[in-house]
C-alpha cells in the first residue's frame, strides 16, 4: 500500500468523506419539464420567480408584457397588459398550476412557487436563453444577473 506524506492510501479517492448526492422523493417527468417550458410566457413568468417567490397576477402580466415587447415596465398600456394577463389566467398559470409548479391564490390573485419550481428553474438556468435567444436574451440576463 502506497502512503503519501498526509498518511492516506494514494489508491484511495482524494475525498473520501464525499457523500452521494440526495435526490427529491418526487421529480417531474422531462416531457413535463419540456411542457411547462415549452411557451416563452412560461418561461418568462418562471424567471419572475427566479426574482422574487410571489408576484400578484397584474404585477406578472405588467412585467411579462414590458419583456415581450421589449419596453421599461412604466410604458405598458392597459391593453397591453390586460392581453398578457388573460392569456395568464386562462392558459399558462392552469398549466403551471396542473403540474405543481405554482401555486396561484385565486382570491388575492397571488402567484408562488409550487412544488416542482425550482427544478424547473434549474432546468431553465441549464437551458440558458439559447432557445429563443434573441426573444429571451433580456430575461435571462436579468435572471442570471
Amino acid at each position: 500500500m502506497n502512503k503519501d506524506s498526509g498518511g492516506k492510501d494514494s489508491n484511495s479517492p482524494a475525498d473520501e468523506t464525499q457523500q452521494e448526492p440526495v435526490f427529491p422523493d418526487r421529480l417531474l417527468e422531462m416531457d413535463t419539464e419540456f411542457l411547462v417550458l415549452s411557451h416563452p410566457r412560461r418561461r418568462y413568468l418562471l424567471y419572475t420567480l427566479a426574482e422574487r417567490p410571489q408576484w400578484s397576477l397584474r404585477e406578472l402580466a405588467t412585467k411579462l408584457a414590458a419583456w415581450e415587447l421589449d419596453v421599461p415596465e412604466e410604458t405598458i398600456t392597459v391593453d397591453e397588459r390586460n392581453k398578457v394577463y388573460v392569456s395568464l389566467m386562462h392558459a399558462h398559470v392552469p398549466k403551471l398550476v396542473d403540474h405543481d409548479v405554482v401555486d396561484f391564490d385565486r382570491e388575492r390573485e397571488t402567484i408562488s412557487k409550487g412544488e416542482y419550481a425550482d427544478q424547473i428553474l434549474k432546468s431553465l438556468a441549464g437551458f440558458g436563453a439559447s432557445t429563443d435567444s434573441d426573444q429571451e436574451s433580456h430575461a435571462g440576463r436579468e435572471y442570471h444577473e
